[in-house]
C-alpha cells in the first residue's frame, strides 16, 4: 500500500494532464474555427468538435478573448519576429517590402487572424497592448524606409491598416477561385508606396483617433 501523501497526490497529476490535453485541443479546434470563421466562430461548435462540454471550454477560457489570444499566439509571435527581422535586414525598402508581403501571406487564409489585426476591442487591456505593439512595429518599418527616401513620406499607418481591411475583402471574394490574387493587388500597392513620381492626394490620412474609431465599429 502506498504511503498516505503519496496515495492523496497521485490522482491529481493525471487530471493536470488531462486538464492541458483538453486545453490543447481546445487551442487546435479554435485556431481550425477562427481561420474558417472568423472572430465570431461559435464557441459551443469549438466546444462539440473537441467532444467536451462548453462548460468545460469556459473553465480553460473564461472569455472569448482569452480563447482568441491562446489560438493566434504563434501567429502573433511570428508577425513580431517577421517585423523584427524586416527591420534588421541591411536595405530598408527591401525590409519594408518583405514585411508587408509576410503580414499580407499571414492574411490569407486565416479569416480570424485578419479580424484579430483589423479590429479593436477596448474593454481587452490585452488585445489593445497587443495591438499597440504591432502599431509600433509596423510604423517602424515604414519610418526606417521613409527616412532612407524609398517610401513617399505622406505615407502612414493608416494606410496600412486600411490595406488590411481592403486584402481582406480580396480574400474573401478570390480565396476559393484565385487565392494567390491577393499579391497582385499588395505589389501594385507597393509600387505607389515608392518616393518616386509621387502625387499629391486628394485626401489627408485617417487620423489616429478615425482610424481606432473605425477599428472599434467592424468588432461591433
Amino acid at each position: 500500500m502506498l504511503p498516505p501523501a503519496e496515495s492523496s497526490g497521485a490522482p491529481a497529476r493525471p487530471r493536470r494532464r488531462d486538464a492541458q490535453r483538453n486545453r490543447e485541443r481546445f487551442i487546435a479546434a479554435a485556431q481550425t474555427a477562427f481561420a474558417e470563421h472568423g472572430v465570431d466562430a461559435s464557441l459551443e461548435q469549438i466546444a462539440r468538435d473537441v467532444g467536451l462540454a462548453i462548460g468545460t471550454l469556459y473553465r480553460h477560457f473564461p472569455t472569448r478573448i482569452d480563447l482568441l489570444m491562446a489560438a493566434f499566439e504563434p501567429k502573433l509571435e511570428e508577425f513580431v519576429t517577421t517585423a523584427e527581422r524586416a527591420l534588421a535586414m541591411d536595405d530598408p525598402w527591401e525590409g519594408f517590402c518583405a514585411f508587408l508581403e509576410s503580414l499580407f501571406g499571414m492574411q490569407a487564409g486565416d479569416r480570424g487572424f485578419n479580424d484579430l489585426v483589423s479590429m479593436r476591442f477596448p474593454a481587452s487591456e490585452r488585445t489593445e497592448a497587443m495591438h499597440e505593439r504591432l502599431y509600433h512595429l509596423i510604423e517602424a518599418n515604414l519610418r526606417r524606409a521613409q527616412q532612407h527616401g524609398d517610401v513617399r513620406t505622406d505615407l502612414t499607418v493608416a494606410d496600412i491598416i486600411t490595406l488590411v481591411w481592403a486584402n481582406g475583402r480580396i480574400l474573401e471574394a478570390t480565396s476559393h477561385t484565385a487565392p494567390q490574387a491577393w499579391r497582385r493587388n499588395l505589389h501594385l500597392m507597393i509600387d505607389a508606396f515608392r518616393a518616386t513620381n509621387r502625387h499629391e492626394l486628394p485626401e489627408p490620412p485617417l487620423t489616429g483617433e478615425q482610424l481606432y474609431a473605425a477599428m472599434v465599429h467592424l468588432s461591433v
